[in-house]
């Protein structure tokens, strides 16, 4: 019984680990190589940075292969927005 309790649970939960991302507020660096190592750790696999709008763009796919445009402050690294694209 507790070993179908467990499976049940992990089972659960499984998906929202599947789907995690960055959130606005996150830290997730200036410079691309930290931003990069942030974003893929948060789930989120860069395809292109560049400057829009006085902010760094990163361009990412999570792992069903949808595209997010990550918008980070160039000053403080922080995560401001995130806008996804169909």
């Amino acid at each position: 019984m507790k070993r179908i309790a467990i499976l049940a649970a992990l089972t659960l939960v499984s998906p929202l680990s599947a789907f995690a991302m960055p959130a606005v507020g996150d830290v997730v660096g200036t410079n691309p190589k930290d931003a990069t190592a942030a974003l893929e750790k948060a789930g989120c696999s860069v395809r292109a940075f560049e400057a829009e709008g006085g902010m760094i763009e990163a361009k990412c796919t999570d792992q069903s292969n949808k595209m997010w445009e990550i918008y980070i402050d160039p000053a403080s690294g922080a995560v401001k927005k995130i806008s996804g694209n169909d």
